[in-house]
């Protein structure tokens, strides 16, 4: 269905494998390979974020890419495959890829965490400076 077209379409896909249909039409094995990565970058993400002092912005950021892979995981074990259905296009040229708002989620998180997430560098810097600022 064309909505905007050529800018914006639904179409339908089903996608077994990651971005772009890469390791698609695999085993299924693979799909569980996926969901079981899924799960574990998740929680490593998770628990990065709670143990460590991180900016709203990172915060948010982390949720936006937990929640649109956990999506991605629901739509994995109910139907073996991630639903997508947003496609973009130009004039002139018909872009063959579809996405889902889980892929913009995630894509926006990843983003998000390497643009406002604390490395520990500023935090270092900030400490150094007021260690060296303490009278003795």
């Amino acid at each position: 269905m064309d909505v905007f077209s050529p800018w914006l379409n639904f179409r339908y896909g089903e996608n077994s494998g990651i971005n772009f249909g890469i390791l698609c039409g695999c085993s299924d094995l693979s799909r569980w390979i996926l969901i079981g990565l899924a799960v574990v970058i998740c929680g490593a993400v998770t628990i990065w974020l709670r143990r460590s002092a991180q900016p709203r912005m990172a915060m948010i950021a982390g949720g936006l890419l937990v929640g649109g892979a956990l999506a991605n995981v629901l739509d994995r074990l109910l139907y073996g495959y991630v639903l997508d259905f947003l496609n973009n296009s130009l004039p002139n040229w018909d872009n063959p890829f579809v996405y889902n708002i889980a892929d913009v989620f995630i894509f926006a998180g990843a983003i998000g965490l390497i643009l406002f997430a604390d490395d520990g560098r500023k935090t270092a810097k900030k400490t150094a400076k007021t260690t060296a600022k303490k009278p003795k």
